[in-house]
């Protein structure tokens, strides 16, 4: 049997998006109000960890992880069908001219400054590969998304300096494919695609394990 090499000296930080809470990736929150907060949150996790650190996100954790990114101690990112933020823009930027044709987001006009998914279309939109029971449960448990964190501009990207990879889901109908491939070759990153929907980090999550995995290995080659 061939020898799996250490990834002890690299820690994996997962980061969710908007709309959900962090039940996909069990044990992780951020509080979503606005990309100030959830880049500090992220830091903060960051700076307990004692060695190299790959950061993960999904969706708007992608933006979150693109600023946060810059941090010394991060080795690397993972985009899973997310955002991938250039200098000065930031997630309303990027989702604010779809191409023609694209599935628009069934998400309902703002309350008190916070943002959800219409629950009826959350599973066709969000999760049309999650089993029904599961997606309904995604709809039900929303957490509101700050309209803050949408209009959060990006200072520095950090795929600009850091290695990243990125893995797209071709049956997304809320961040449209051409619109993560196009992120994902601007940014340089090693990309995989993956027929699934935006809620592919549950759906098919041995196919977001292997990305991550690789990401992990890659730095940990490069830090010895």
């Amino acid at each position: 049997m061939a020898e799996v090499p250490s990834l002890e000296a690299v820690t994996v930080v997962l980061v969710h998006g908007g709309f959900v809470d962090g039940s996909g990736w069990e044990g992780v929150q951020n509080p979503t109000i606005s990309l100030t907060d959830d880049v500090a949150a992220t830091k903060r996790i960051v700076a307990a960890q004692s060695g190299p650190v790959i950061l993960v996100g999904h969706s708007y954790g992608g933006a979150v992880i693109t600023e946060a990114g810059n941090d010394a101690k991060v080795a690397g990112l993972v985009y899973i069908t997310a955002f991938a933020p250039d200098r000065g823009e930031s997630v309303s930027t990027l989702i604010k001219d779809p191409p023609p044709g694209a599935p628009v987001p069934p998400i309902l006009p703002p309350q008190d400054g916070y943002l959800f998914l219409d629950k009826a279309k959350f599973p066709a939109s969000f999760a049309a590969d999650v089993d029904a029971a599961r997606a309904a449960f995604m709809a039900d448990s929303q957490v509101p998304w700050g309209v803050g964190a949408l209009s959060g501009t990006i200072s520095e990207p950090a795929w600009k300096t850091k290695p990243s990879w990125y893995l797209v889901a071709t049956d997304d109908k809320m961040i449209p494919p051409p619109a993560q491939r196009f992120m994902s070759k601007r940014a340089g990153s090693t990309v995989v695609e993956v027929a699934g929907s935006h809620a592919i980090y549950v759906s098919q999550p041995n196919a977001v394990a292997a990305l991550i995995e690789k990401a992990a290995k890659s730095t940990d080659t490069a830090t010895k």
